[in-house]
């Protein structure tokens, strides 16, 4: 009954972190700590390079999220990692925490070109749709 009790205990406080922590986009959050589990095939808590690699954008950033270099990946480590990309714009190509008009620019060109599937200089409601965008669009 004491085991019993104890699971119980672990499964809610394991539940209610989940809820506590997730934040409107919660089912997303859901789905990659899924991941992550599922990626922690020996189930010590640490993502490892090779662990990783079943994760191609983890696999892709881990040398950056592996802060301390023991080349594990631990929930503080991809906890601050998400953290610090948040607050930082990927135009900011400099780094140095403003958008310049150049910056804005080159990023709105690059977005375009990837919207432009056929390369004609103009985007179509076609277009706009098979990237998730527009009415309708998921």
């Amino acid at each position: 009954m004491k085991t019993v009790s104890t699971l119980i205990a672990i499964v809610l406080g394991s539940a209610a972190t989940l809820v506590i922590a997730a934040p409107e986009g919660g089912h997303h959050r859901g789905a990659m700590l899924e991941r992550l589990q599922a990626a922690d095939t020996n189930g010590d808590g640490l993502i490892s390079r090779a662990e990783a690699a079943a994760l191609p954008k983890l696999a892709g950033r881990f040398d950056q999220i592996d802060a301390n270099r023991d080349q594990q990946l631990s929930q503080d480590e991809m906890r601050a990692f998400h953290q610090a990309r948040r607050g930082k714009s990927r135009a900011d190509t400099d780094g140095d925490g403003k958008v310049t008009r150049a910056e804005f620019m080159a990023k709105a060109a690059e977005r375009f070109a990837r919207l432009d599937a056929n390369n004609d200089g103009a985007i179509t409601r076609d277009e706009m749709h098979s990237h998730g965008h527009g009415r309708g669009a998921k």
